[in-house]
């Protein structure tokens, strides 16, 4: 929705805001507006977004660590008993206490809601506040989430009725990453599985076959680069000898910087949006291409998103939301915006929590 009074063209700025980004990250820690009511099953998800985004800043003096890591660690389903353990449930992460039920003391099987994602971001957001991840039973974890991946090599997000795609690849090895154990997925059958998703022109489909898509692609690539299958000097090595098809995916890659205001689309003929100055510019960012970005039209076209009360919005004179605004942030953070912390683009968090620092 358009909002004059969050983007003014004869005031806007050319700058990058940093102080009133923290202050919006600031209010969403304290109070999520009311148009976030409806997703409050993905609040975990929400609390990555504004937890890592002033990780960002430099800015986690402004939280409740503690806090913070006492809420996220709530959220873990936990099995009752090793019988209980059998039956094919995933014992990872609530994205919210709505999907979190209670034990019944009748003994009536409780629903598990837990979810890939929502592990994936809140590992992310204790790895972020300093908590010690090896604290988690990460055997039950992973042993669980092994159940989720399927023949083909994909993941379902949780244990039963859930769609299959790269996000959750994307995810099992994000969550592996963190873990340092690869117990919990067959890297060989997920490397299969995005090799298949590979599109003719270069790019990737959440699935074999489908439309490619900048978030696929950066899940795709990024789950590469995390299981060890993409090298550090990939595009010196001949075409024959890399995992997948490189020349193809790096001219795919390129082709969605726009001409016209410099940023980024996520599929052939849509309009560009903030977020993808990251799911596409990480993708060549892992690749080591990203010198072939113009840095300087892409700074220009994510300013013209940056709302002066803070954060970013999907396109021009729309409000901004804690998505796009997350992405901004992170790619400007990969334009060595000064006063930033560097971003590990292959597992969104800061290099200073992917390091453990």
């Amino acid at each position: 929705m358009e909002d004059p009074e969050f983007w003014d063209s004869d005031s806007e700025s050319l700058i990058f805001e940093k102080d009133r980004h923290i202050l919006y990250l600031e209010m969403m820690y304290q109070l999520l507006p009311a148009p976030y009511q409806g997703q409050e099953i993905n609040r975990l998800t929400l609390a990555y977004f504004i937890i890592s985004g002033l990780d960002i800043f430099g800015a986690l003096d402004r939280i409740d660590k503690d806090a913070v890591v006492n809420w996220v660690l709530s959220l873990q389903a936990h099995p009752k008993n090793d019988k209980t353990f059998e039956n094919g449930q995933f014992y990872g992460f609530h994205g919210s206490r709505s999907s979190q039920f209670q034990s019944n003391n009748n003994g009536a099987a409780q629903l598990n809601g837990s979810h890939l994602a929502s592990t994936y971001c809140a590992l992310a957001i204790l790895k972020t506040v300093g908590y010690d991840l090896c604290l988690i039973n990460s055997e039950l974890l992973l042993k669980s989430m092994r159940t989720l991946q399927q023949p083909n090599g994909c993941f379902m997000p949780i244990h039963t009725g859930g769609e299959t795609d790269l996000r959750f690849v994307f995810c099992a090895a994000a969550i592996c990453s963190m873990l340092k154990n690869w117990t919990g997925m067959d890297c060989e059958k997920a490397k299969e599985f995005i090799r298949n998703c590979q599109s003719y022109d270069g790019g990737f489909g959440l699935i074999p076959g489908a439309e490619s898509h900048g978030g696929a692609t950066y899940c795709a690539v990024a789950s590469l680069k995390l299981m060890g299958f993409i090298e550090e000097d990939l595009l010196s090595k001949k075409a024959s000898s890399n995992v997948i098809n490189v020349p193809l995916l790096l001219d795919w890659s390129l082709q969605k910087q726009a001409l016209e205001d410099g940023g980024f689309r996520g599929r052939a003929n849509k309009p560009t949006d903030t977020c993808y100055a990251f799911w596409v510019g990480g993708v060549l960012r892992i690749l080591q291409a990203d010198k072939f970005i113009n840095e300087e039209a892409l700074r220009g076209f994510l300013l013209t998103c940056q709302s002066k009360y803070g954060g970013f919005s999907k396109f021009p004179r729309l409000l901004p939301d804690l998505y796009h605004s997350y992405y901004g942030f992170c790619a400007f953070s990969m334009l060595k915006e000064p006063g930033l912390n560097p971003i590990c683009v292959e597992l969104g968090v800061t290099v200073i929590a992917a390091l453990g620092l």
